[in-house]
């Protein structure tokens, strides 16, 4: 009995709040709405506005660092008081921008004879598959995006992400060389983004749209929980906004979590391949 005694002490030392600022290495300027997972795990947190974070994990455990912009990097949660990341180097093409002439628009990503409904995904960030089809050939800019979000929060914001289907079928490189973040309102919304301005075409190989929950403070909402039997209270907190989910039947369902991109597929396959899923509701409007 001493034994264990002296294990479980042991093993509840070990796990600690781990408190850092992430700078940028050359400006030494904070960061913010950088993208902190412990590695493997379901547990991840997002930098304040100051560049400061908190997450709570084993110092042993790796933390993965990643943010627009700026090179992924891996270390200690014990080692991460302050954590600066390196710029990316850009090798860039000449790129033509035409403006679209928007005399022609679609909307992709409707789905039919479905409820949607918000729950908390937790830290896991969701994406929606959008596959190219030939006739966007007529259409190919994306004008804006739709997203459903319901809120408890005035000005609660989250960070929206775009990446082309990389060779494997997997979200790959991002659109987008800078973070996009979105205020939504109070109540059950629909969000239209206007993305005219990043001139962003259609991928070929096919898109993935979705969204990155932002951790900090301004969007977390606490509860006081009271347990009838033992009288004990929790703390219940919510980040909004909440995103509103599709249930949908799909070939795969690609999420990220403890730092990697994870692929759900059918396990039956009688069933054509096909599985059952949340999907996040979201739609694109595209233009010529």
């Amino acid at each position: 009995m001493k034994v264990t005694l002296l294990f479980i002490f042991f093993s509840i030392s070990l796990s600690a709040q781990i408190r850092g600022v992430v700078k940028d290495s050359l400006t030494g300027q904070p960061i913010s709405y950088v993208n902190i997972w412990v590695e493997n795990e379901n547990i991840a947190t997002t930098t304040e506005e100051d560049g400061t974070f908190t997450i709570s994990t084993i110092g042993t455990k790796n933390l993965i660092f990643s943010a627009l912009g700026y090179e992924k990097k891996i270390q200690k949660a014990a080692e991460s008081t302050v954590v600066a990341l390196r710029a990316k180097t850009f090798d860039l093409d000449e790129v033509v921008i035409s403006n679209s002439i928007e005399t022609k628009q679609i909307t992709i990503g409707l789905t039919q004879n479905t409820v949607a409904q918000a729950f908390d995904n937790g830290p896991r960030m969701d994406v929606k598959f959008f596959p190219y089809q030939p006739s966007y050939k007529k259409t190919k800019y994306i004008k804006k995006v739709t997203l459903y979000t319901d809120s408890r929060i005035e000005g609660a914001t989250i960070k929206l992400r775009f990446f082309k289907a990389d060779e494997h079928g997997f979200p790959g490189v991002e659109m987008l060389q800078k973070d996009l973040i979105v205020t939504v309102k109070t109540g059950t919304k629909s969000n239209k983004i206007d993305l005219s301005d990043y001139h962003l075409v259609m991928p070929k190989t096919g898109l993935f749209v979705g969204f990155e929950k932002l951790m900090i403070e301004k969007n977390k909402k606490e509860k006081t929980i009271v347990d009838a039997n033992t009288q004990t209270t929790t703390i219940q907190k919510t980040y909004y906004p909440l995103v509103l989910y599709n249930y949908v039947e799909r070939d795969a369902l690609f999420t990220y979590s403890g730092g990697k991109w994870n692929k759900q597929v059918s396990e039956n396959n009688a069933n054509s391949g096909k599985i059952k899923v949340y999907e996040p509701a979201i739609n694109l409007i595209l233009t010529n």
